[in-house]
């Protein structure tokens, strides 16, 4: 049975739209917010709707999902399906099935100070700790990413 626990962060970004979107899904920029989660993670796939995507720590473990839906500057679903464990994708183990599918939300907003910036993640109730403390580590590491001169 698949229990999850819905978790969501905002932050303003004193910076266009533009630069937010670019800095959160380049390579570059991917990098260093998601550091705040795991030192060294990236990503192997495409922004693009409909298109797999792993989401990887230095050892090459993670996570396989699919971009479920976006709209370029204003919204990215991520449609999370199971774990990557020594190269090979996890898609129906007990762990995966007690979560997946879960969906990570993005919405980016043009507001007054610059950009809104919203996350909505189901999560693993087991992640709720780490996560909690972790997001707001992230979104402050892409803010001053955005904001550096």
């Amino acid at each position: 049975m698949r229990k999850v626990k819905q978790i969501n962060f905002s932050i303003v970004i004193n910076a266009p739209i533009e630069l937010v979107w670019q800095r959160m899904f380049d390579d570059t920029g991917f990098r260093i917010w998601t550091a705040a989660f795991c030192e060294g993670s990236y990503y192997e796939g495409k922004w693009q709707q409909g298109e797999p995507i792993r989401f990887l720590s230095p050892s090459g473990d993670g996570m396989v999902a699919t971009i479920a839906e976006l709209e370029p500057l204003k919204f990215v679903s991520i449609k999370h399906l199971g774990f990557v464990v020594a190269g090979k994708d996890d898609f129906s183990s007990e762990q995966v099935s007690s979560w997946a599918p879960a969906f990570e939300n993005y919405y980016f907003k043009t507001v007054p100070e610059g950009t809104e910036l919203k996350i909505e993640q189901e999560i693993d109730p087991s992640y709720d700790e780490f996560m909690s403390s972790r997001w707001p580590v992230a979104l402050q590491k892409l803010k001053a990413l955005c904001e550096q001169v």
